[in-house]
């Protein structure tokens, strides 16, 4: 069953979503070589208390941080630790939060330094599908139009996507149905009615698409060992255009100055 939203409980959502916006922000300006993924796990930790929410990943089924801190060639899930990040090293932030009982969820991949030019643009590519899908999301689509424009894109750079996991619906809980997956065919799948919120998130290969799990139990990895990136959005379904819930601009504000 797909829950729609009031325009208030949207308005709660985003507030709960620009928080993480807000938070991985934070995290964008202590990103460089020689900094341990476990610090920036406890940063955002401690961001998110002081702005009066909780860490929406910390103990959700069993997950042991606040963060999921994914490099290189790890998808998504990487468990925060004391992994030293090395120039020319990519990290996929995830972060959650709940915030007056509404959940945020977002993701971003950061370079850390100066990277290749070939991982520059994955990462460039991956962002730009997210955006194709985005476009999609608006009352009368279906999810299968989302899913397609942001196959379409990242194959079109010659890219893979991740089958087996997903973007999802998101609100008073983590993950609500639908499932949004990454690939698919167009008018396919439940049709998108106003106040439908969910979260957009392309996961994206280099290389080929097969992942594995670590013995971790969390850690997604590419099977090949290419690199891998994630952006995710949360969005609220209306009519002619989607309301994106999520903002990179304070992100990228801080990026942009270093």
């Amino acid at each position: 069953m797909l829950y729609l939203k009031t325009d208030e409980e949207i308005g709660l959502l985003k507030e709960s979503n620009m928080l993480v916006s807000r938070t991985l922000a934070e995290i964008a300006s202590i990103i460089k070589p020689g900094i341990t993924t476990l610090y920036l796990d406890v940063i955002a930790e401690s961001f998110i208390r002081d702005n009066g929410a909780t860490p929406a990943f910390k103990g959700y089924g069993g997950f042991p941080n606040t963060l999921c801190t994914s490099v290189n060639d790890e998808v998504v899930h990487g468990i925060p630790s004391g992994y030293i990040l090395k120039e020319g090293d990519i990290i996929s932030v995830d972060c959650g939060v709940i915030l007056n009982g509404w959940y945020g969820d977002s993701a971003y991949t950061f370079p850390v330094g100066e990277i290749k030019e070939e991982v520059r643009r994955l990462l460039d590519f991956t962002r730009a599908s997210l955006e194709e899908g985005v476009k999609e999301a608006v009352a009368g689509n279906r999810v299968g139009d989302i899913s397609y424009a942001v196959q379409t894109k990242a194959e079109s750079g010659g890219y893979s996507i991740v089958r087996e996991l997903v973007g999802h619906g998101i609100g008073r809980n983590l993950h609500e149905q639908p499932e949004v997956a990454n690939w698919g065919k167009q008018g396919t799948g439940p049709k998108m009615e106003k106040g439908l919120v969910i979260c957009i998130e392309p996961m994206i290969n280099a290389g080929k698409k097969e992942t594995v799990q670590m013995s971790d139990g969390w850690t997604i990895k590419t099977a090949d060992g290419m690199p891998s990136a994630h952006y995710e959005y949360a969005v609220a379904v209306d009519k002619g255009k989607a309301e994106v819930l999520t903002t990179f601009e304070f992100i990228e504000k801080v990026l942009n100055k270093m």
